[in-house]
């Protein structure tokens, strides 16, 4: 059956229903009903210069006052309820100055209650500053802002009159705001609207990193802080976790080794923050598979290589080695590095090669560091200079 058989058919039940007495009827709605309901709308409109719509515009709901309309002691009360928002978002901008600036940098080896104290400061800060701020503007709209509805035609703003009149409708939005009346109101708001955005400000300062190459690592933040691990010239190669030194010999080939400097484990509570950047897999390779960039041939000991277990893409550890391809994966975004490439990213989101410790022998056989990595460790959006 087509549509117009659906609607001739609808205008028919229609006709034969009014006939038999139907004055209303209710149409469920839906695609099916949709006939019907023409072919009723039609019928109640026949003879008639017909209507746009079957129902009326109901046009707006009358309006209804509030209590700060008709109650001035209501509207003083919302406006102190108002200031005080305001008032307590320029207070969560001030706890996060006093977290950002006064509690300072945190270093390594600080307490922990210095951390969790700065941490509440920043936290609780800005969620008073954007709660206040945020809270206070919508409670003023509900209760003091005017709330009438109001239908105006759209139209192209063609002339100066019409410039005129746009101007004039900013001065009456001003002038309903009651914002020039109520001074309490208006400076509380020009505080906390000044204060506010100065905590997003603020944070980046630390993209600024000209102080920022202090012998003291402590006072360093940042690429800096990666840049200097715990090698160094002579400290030796040991296992992680057991600590013992490792031989040459010891490392046989397509083998892998977990590698800690040697002295980590002695370390107090800042002994997981220098595991985390010195953390070393040490593998022994084939050296005619290994294409070396010049200037490294003397980095590796017989085909024994050392890089950084520091995935470049986030800084996951990089533990899985598949002895056959000779590939390194990250197994978290299963970035895939080549060690014959010296560690080149060859798959993944990872977009750096693993950084390279060079190493030697010391005059008892034992492996040892000839320097520090010869770049940051860890992930590439650290500058890398």
């Amino acid at each position: 059956m087509t549509s117009v058989d659906s609607l001739s058919v609808a205008r028919a039940v229609a006709t034969a229903l009014i006939d038999a007495g139907m004055r209303d009827a209710v149409v469920c709605p839906g695609s099916r009903s949709a006939p019907l309901a023409y072919a009723l709308a039609a019928l109640e409109h026949a003879g008639e210069d017909a209507p746009r719509y079957a129902i009326d515009n109901p046009g707006l709901p009358p309006h209804r006052p509030r209590l700060a309309d008709e109650d001035p002691k209501a509207a003083k009360r919302a406006e102190r309820q108002v200031s005080v928002m305001f008032l307590i978002s320029i207070v969560g901008t001030v706890l996060f100055f006093i977290g950002y600036f006064g509690v300072g940098q945190i270093g390594n080896g600080e307490a922990f209650s210095k951390i969790y104290l700065q941490n509440l400061l920043l936290g609780l800060g800005t969620a008073l500053a954007m709660f206040g701020i945020g809270i206070g503007v919508v409670h003023w709209a509900k209760t003091l802002m005017p709330d009438h509805e109001t239908v105006e035609d759209r139209h192209e703003i063609r002339s100066e009159d019409d410039r005129v009149a746009a101007t004039g409708m900013i001065s009456e939005i001003l002038d309903e705001s009651q914002i020039k009346r109520r001074p309490l109101l208006r400076n509380t708001l020009i505080g906390a609207a000044l204060l506010a955005p100065l905590p997003f400000i603020a944070v980046f300062r630390d993209l600024d990193d000209s102080d920022n190459f202090s012998d003291e690592e402590t006072h360093n933040f940042g690429p800096e802080r990666l840049r200097h691990t715990m090698w160094a010239e002579g400290v030796r190669l040991v296992r992680d976790p057991t600590g013992s030194p490792i031989k040459a010999s010891d490392v046989t080939l397509g083998s892998a080794v977990h590698v800690i400097p040697d002295g980590l484990n002695d370390l107090g509570p800042d002994k997981l923050n220098q595991k985390a950047k010195a953390v070393v897999l040490l593998m022994r390779l084939d050296p005619a598979k290994v294409k070396i960039t010049p200037g490294r041939e003397d980095w590796n000991v017989d085909g024994i290589f050392a890089y950084s277990k520091v995935c470049t893409h986030v800084g996951c550890p990089i533990a899985l080695y598949e002895q056959h391809t000779h590939h390194l994966l990250c197994p978290c975004h299963q970035s895939t590095f080549d060690l014959t490439q010296e560690c080149k990213v060859i798959f993944g989101p990872a977009s750096h090669a693993l950084p390279q410790l060079p190493i030697t022998v010391d005059d008892e056989g034992y492996l040892v560091a000839q320097s520090d990595f010869h770049e940051p460790v860890g992930p590439v959006y650290w500058e890398r200079g």
